[in-house]
């Protein structure tokens, strides 16, 4: 008997180990699911606009600011995992010919880590939750009349991105709806709901923003091309081709740096220039290799898809250092 009740412990052991492996396996899974990284886009443009309405405005409300950033986690985790779901072929294709940390979705639903439906319910049920958050600061917080429809916005055409039979990501608007979900959307959206209005500089801050965010994906589906094409999945690089698709990229990068760098004639403080320097050095570096065609050796396309965020995000980081 003693040695039946040593075994039922052991077993009952490795069961309970197991158990929590498989835990660890699914939250790990998730989280890669969810790109925590790829959240920070969104987010810097969102306290921008706070820092905006606390500064030029003397608004600011905490409890507004956390409910605020939870929304637009829950709208961003919507968006990326729609597209987990409905990417699902292309990402199969991509993480097989083409891994990228940039591309491809995340390579959770193609490595079998986690069942393919589970990103379709989790995509909802954050659709649904960051809606609850927008009511919650509309009607119980009285963020303004336009604070609904503002989130709205940002949710659906997030949400259908890639979702079908909508999918903006095939329709060659894609990158512009999210060159505004990601740039003038999270400022003025943020100011809004502090101030409930928004400030004429929020058009002209936001231009720089929009047009890094847009190049990101951009620039991100060079990676995807082969696979976007075995699917037909008609983005905008599809449509124009890779050599308009680096003139786009080129005119935009040139563009964001002229907005910023005329950005104190429209009445940002001058500093946003000392600031804004090094990115726009980056930025500029990154012009220079694609005029190089060096894009087209692998390791380097994967370089310049990391700086291309890193100007993205210290835009917007200039932005906020100027005000602060």
């Amino acid at each position: 008997m003693k040695y039946l009740r040593v075994n039922k412990s052991d077993y009952n052991f490795r069961h309970r180990l197991l158990m929590r492996h498989s835990w660890i396996k699914t939250f790990g899974g998730w989280l890669s699911l969810s790109r925590p990284s790829f959240h920070t886009v969104g987010i810097l443009p969102f306290i921008l606009g706070t820092v905006l309405a606390s500064k030029i405005a003397g608004s600011f409300s905490a409890a507004i600011f956390v409910l605020g950033v939870c929304a637009i986690i829950l709208i961003m985790l919507s968006t990326y995992h729609a597209g987990e779901y409905f990417d699902y072929r292309e990402d199969e294709i991509s993480h097989r010919y083409y891994r990228s940390k940039f591309a491809g979705g995340s390579g959770v639903i193609p490595g079998g880590k986690l069942p393919r439906a589970v990103p379709f319910w989790t995509s909802v049920i954050s659709f649904v939750l960051a809606g609850i958050l927008g009511i919650i600061l509309q009607f119980y917080f009285q963020t303004g009349r336009f604070t609904l429809l503002l989130g709205c916005l940002g949710a659906f055409l997030g949400f259908f991105y890639s979702t079908k039979p909508i999918r903006l990501v095939e329709r060659g608007l894609g990158e512009i709806f999210i060159g505004f979900c990601y740039g003038w959307l999270p400022v003025a959206s943020a100011y809004y709901i502090q101030t409930a209005t928004i400030h004429p500089i929020i058009h002209l801050i936001s231009i720089s923003i929009g047009l890094t965010i847009f190049n990101v994906i951009l620039l991100n589906e060079f990676p995807d091309y082969y696979a976007d094409m075995c699917v037909g999945k008609k983005n905008l690089l599809y449509r124009a081709g890779k050599k308009a698709g680096l003139m786009i990229y080129t005119a935009c990068a040139l563009s964001a740096s002229a907005a910023m760098l005329l950005s104190p004639l429209g009445g940002v403080p001058f500093k946003i220039i000392y600031f804004y320097l090094p990115v726009f050095i980056i930025s500029m570096f990154i012009v220079a290799m694609i005029f190089r065609q060096k894009h087209e050796e692998r390791k380097m396309l994967e370089i310049l898809c990391g700086l291309n965020i890193v100007v993205n995000l210290g835009t917007s980081l200039s932005f906020i250092l100027a005000y602060l």
